[in-house]
């Protein structure tokens, strides 16, 4: 099995600000504007946290995103009844899951930049003092991988070299993980420490990743060639190692067969979604 750390949603470059975290702690990954005609727009879209998400984009963006612009659905692993969980690929970066070898049964971690935000005079803002963090935010088995089929209805804009990842009913991640009975899609609703991959109090691609990730003799994550000089070991620290990441590339392949620990980890993380007891609370 292969696991993917996909980075997907609004950032610096698309959509040009971080996606938000909701006092409370709930969060929503802003997808990507410029979808096609039968995409819907930012002012369609729904949260919990914010009725009106248009007005929410164009808050965040200082106006330079309308609440009208129509949005690239991909991933969409939030479709209303009757549309697949889904994710599209094309181009450089789908060729890179395909030399990867990426297919059926293989697990996508969607990761994206994000931001504190609160309500101000019935505007939002982004929270000062609050940093841009790299955080996970979904997850996607893939159940069947193949072409777009003709006239098949998606939210999602479709091109004709995409190539699609069309989720699996149940999540299966083999040795009895299950994932706590999770579907094989969702997101994480809100944040939590274990969702965070930027290390604290440090520029967002700085990561702070389990200390099995560590790839001493193995193929490391993709996209990180044989540069062991990005990975640094700390001492007295045995439980975390740390990667300063790339700046390119969307799709960072990891191959669990050297790194079985990986599959817990990502059952371990799914499980997350389980409602918490205790509220709302926002622990800063």
């Amino acid at each position: 099995m292969k696991l993917i750390l996909s980075r997907k949603g609004f950032d610096s470059k698309s959509g040009g600000c971080p996606s938000p975290i909701f006092p409370g702690d709930k969060m929503f990954s802003l997808p990507i504007p410029d979808g096609g005609d039968s995409c819907p727009t930012y002012k369609d879209l729904r949260h919990p946290k914010a009725d009106d998400i248009g007005r929410l984009v164009e808050d965040l963006t200082g106006g330079g995103i309308s609440a009208n612009r129509s949005v690239h659905m991909s991933p969409d692993l939030n479709p209303p009844d009757g549309y697949p969980q889904l994710f599209d690929q094309a181009g450089p970066a789908k060729g890179h899951l395909d030399n990867q070898g990426v297919k059926e049964g293989d697990l996508f971690l969607f990761f994206g930049l994000f931001r504190r935000v609160e309500p101000v005079k019935e505007h939002w803002q982004f929270t000062k003092g609050k940093p841009r963090k790299h955080v996970l935010w979904g997850w996607l088995q893939v159940g069947e991988k193949r072409m777009p089929q003709e006239g098949e209805e998606l939210r999602c804009m479709c091109r004709n070299n995409n190539m699609r990842y069309v989720a699996s009913a149940q999540l299966d991640l083999g040795n009895g993980l299950k994932g706590g009975g999770a579907k094989g899609a969702g997101v994480f609703p809100w944040f939590d420490d274990r969702l965070l991959l930027t290390e604290p109090g440090q520029s967002k691609s700085r990561w702070r990743l389990p200390r099995w990730f560590d790839p001493d003799g193995k193929k490391m994550l993709s996209w990180h060639g044989d540069n062991y000089d990005r990975w640094t070991r700390r001492p007295g620290d045995s439980e975390h190692i740390y990667l300063q990441s790339v700046g390119r590339g969307q799709e960072f392949v990891l191959d669990c067969d050297s790194y079985p620990e990986a599959k817990c980890w990502a059952s371990d993380l799914i499980e997350i979604v389980t409602p918490r007891v205790g509220g709302d609370d926002d622990d800063g």
